[in-house]
């Protein structure tokens, strides 16, 4: 019987060689600038209002800017000239006060996640209500701080306070300051640990001396950008903080910021306090434009 003769096929057309050269005119080439050119369309769209912001608050407000803008108080209803040099020292403070609170809080429960929880309950427990918190509304934190210390005046018989407005503002820092020092920490390799581990260091110093500091960048970048949100929220303020036409008196008085004088003097019918309004925006944007630089500068720094 006749050995049958072997099949073969043609792999000529599969196996062609092709121009090394670029040809723009081949479909998947004219597919690929097509879908390229869609999605930097939709990113222009995205950073278009960031944009326009600026470029609009700088227009209106950057013309406001001079010595006397940061260093005068607020004019009366209906006059003219004045400064918001009490609103920047009371949005300083504020803030100060807020990070003092949120910053230990934090950094600690960040820790406790990272270092100490074995995945129980607890631990979901609180990365859960971490998350939950992150994603409430600012005014609901106004709200609450205004029904535990504004109308109980827990502190000294006074009701609006800085320290009741640094305390709502550490509420809204929390959530992002815990998630930043859990992912840092998670970053660092466990063979640091081992060796510290090794040599004889306790689970304390192990934290402290060598995964905390390597962390460092990571954490300070979400501090950073925690006390921009904070710098930036006007609705807790309202509750808590209230407003002052004077120099800040203690942080047991109500007390002006920069986010309550915009909503403030925004919507009065006056030229100089609408004017003064655009110049506090103007200020508050650079220097929540400052602080979130400063945390991608910080962030860079563990790529070098």
């Amino acid at each position: 019987m006749a050995n049958p003769s072997p099949i073969t096929y043609d792999n000529t057309a599969l196996f062609e060689r092709r121009p090394l050269r670029y040809d723009p005119w081949l479909t998947r080439n004219l597919r690929n600038l097509l879908f390229t050119g869609i999605a930097s369309i939709f990113a222009a769209i995205a950073v278009l209002p960031l944009v326009l912001v600026l470029f609009y608050v700088l227009m209106q407000g950057g013309r406001l800017i001079s010595v006397g803008l940061f260093t005068q108080l607020p004019p009366d209803i209906g006059m003219e000239g004045g400064g918001i040099g009490n609103a920047i020292i009371g949005t300083l403070l504020v803030t100060l006060i807020a990070s003092l609170i949120a910053i230990p809080v934090g950094v600690g429960g960040g820790i406790f996640l990272s270092e100490y929880s074995t995945g129980g309950w607890f631990a979901n427990f609180v990365a859960f209500g971490n998350d939950v918190l992150a994603g409430v509304p600012s005014i609901i934190a106004g709200v609450f701080v205004y029904g535990i210390v504004v109308t109980t005046r827990v502190f000294f018989g006074q009701s609006y306070s800085a320290m009741a407005g640094g305390i709502a503002l550490a509420v809204l820092m929390l959530p992002t300051v815990i998630k930043t020092t859990y992912e840092g920490l998670k970053l660092v390799p466990q063979e640091m640990r081992w060796g510290a581990y090794g040599v004889g260091a306790s689970k304390f110093v192990t934290v402290m001396r060598i995964t905390l500091p390597s962390a460092f960048t990571p954490i300070a970048t979400g501090v950073v950008l925690a006390i921009a949100r904070a710098a930036g929220e006007t609705a807790p303020l309202i509750f808590t903080a209230l407003f002052s036409s004077f120099w800040p008196d203690g942080v047991f008085d109500p007390i002006a910021t920069m986010s309550v004088l915009i909503f403030n003097f925004a919507i009065m019918p006056y030229e100089a306090q609408n004017e003064l309004a655009w110049a506090a925006s103007f200020v508050l944007v650079m220097m929540i434009l400052a602080a979130n630089l400063l945390a991608r500068w910080i962030a860079r720094m563990t790529k070098v």
